[in-house]
């Protein structure tokens, strides 16, 4: 019997959802502790939807749906503006691997990419995915890049205390921009589009924190305090929904026992998302987190907490995420994080797809992080 080759095209919604859900079913396959899935709630492109332009590419074997891969292109700051396509949603069936269909399904969505006169195309992964890092580093030439860290913080069923001696007060989205542009204008990954950004309907608005009295000079004659810091809310349960899977037996018996608990001691601080522990839930994400002075980091504290207290009244907001590159290892201590949840060292890599750009790249990672990351949130 012959087989077919591995044949792979754009992705059809009245063809392929099921099929593609299938497979999403049978690729979670994790780590021993815990870790997170995401529910798409019947729309596989969730993730990429709200970007300038993106693309859904599945593979089939045998009219069989065995492999699929997303893509997203805009254009943000490296060493000067670049577009960049971002790769995400690699799945390749348990039951297919080792025949091609993952490196098939990159060398596609590159060629995509490069129809598109994308300078870049970068990817994450956990460190550790060692599967992962062999296909993009090993065989495709991409290169390890920076190792930002995932922060998540479980909503807990009290307000967290917020400093008296600091004041938060939201700004709009044109006072926003202007922020963005001229204090992170020049970090890595910025978005040139930072403005459709902050208008998306997911975006939940921009928050600034300074001390206590300084808030009607804050911007006057493009004055500024001598420490305050800003951020923005993403409400990425908006889009799509996280599950919580193979939990130690230890976390198990601390959802059972916490439910108890919480009915019996209602003035328990407990996280209210191991009250239902594998339940569906949606979280908010911190962007353009930055800070300006000395003594800033009690100011990002107080906005961390300040976000936490809004999503406590999200019935459907369970979790606080930000992520920061190894740069802004400084502010990490004063963002709350769970480490069990957390991913202390996740991986980018690039690659260059136009020849004049390969000693940028090199450049790029020989030279240590001296900038923030901008993680854009349409791209979580």
């Amino acid at each position: 019997m012959e087989f077919e080759e591995i044949k792979v095209r754009s992705y059809d919604g009245s063809l392929d959802r099921a099929r593609l859900e299938l497979l999403e079913r049978r690729c979670e396959v994790g780590p021993s502790h815990v870790f997170l899935f995401s529910d798409t709630m019947g729309d596989p492109i969730c993730r990429i939807r709200n970007s300038p332009l993106y693309i859904m590419l599945v593979a089939e074997l045998n009219h069989e749906l065995v492999g699929a891969i997303q893509g997203s292109i805009k254009v943000v700051t490296l060493k000067d503006l670049a577009k960049v396509g971002y790769i995400l949603g690699l799945r390749v069936s348990p039951f297919h691997r080792r025949k091609g269909i993952g490196s098939s399904l990159v060398h596609h969505l590159e060629e995509w990419f490069i129809g598109n006169q994308v300078d870049y195309a970068y990817m994450a992964t956990e460190k550790d995915n060692n599967a992962s890092v062999n296909l993009f580093v090993n065989k495709l030439q991409y290169v390890k890049f920076r190792t930002p860290a995932i922060l998540i913080h479980p909503v807990k069923s009290r307000p967290l205390k917020i400093s008296s001696k600091v004041e938060i007060f939201k700004i709009n989205e044109e006072n926003a921009e202007y922020l963005y542009r001229r204090f992170m204008g020049v970090t890595e990954f910025f978005p040139a589009d930072i403005d459709k950004v902050l208008g998306n309907k997911l975006s939940l608005g921009t928050w600034v924190a300074c001390e206590r009295g300084e808030h009607a000079q804050f911007g006057q004659n493009g004055n500024f305090p001598s420490n305050w810091a800003m951020l923005s809310v993403w409400n990425s349960g908006g889009l799509f929904k996280l599950r919580i899977g193979k939990a130690p037996v230890s976390c198990l018996m601390y959802s059972e026992v916490s439910k108890v608990i919480d009915k019996a001691f209602a003035c328990f601080n407990m996280p209210t998302l191991l009250c239902s522990l594998f339940e569906p839930f949606g979280f908010y994400f911190l962007y353009g987190v930055h800070q300006e002075g000395q003594v800033s980091r009690r100011m990002v504290r107080a906005l961390c907490r300040y976000v936490h207290n809004m999503a406590r009244v999200d019935v459907d907001c369970k979790m606080v995420v930000t992520e920061l590159g190894r740069y802004d290892e400084r502010v990490r201590p004063h963002i709350p994080h769970w480490r069990m949840l957390s991913c202390l060292e996740d991986l980018w890599c690039i690659k260059a797809l136009k020849s004049e750009h390969i000693e940028s790249v090199n450049e790029l990672t020989r030279i240590p992080q001296t900038k923030p990351l901008f993680v854009d949130p349409r791209e979580v």
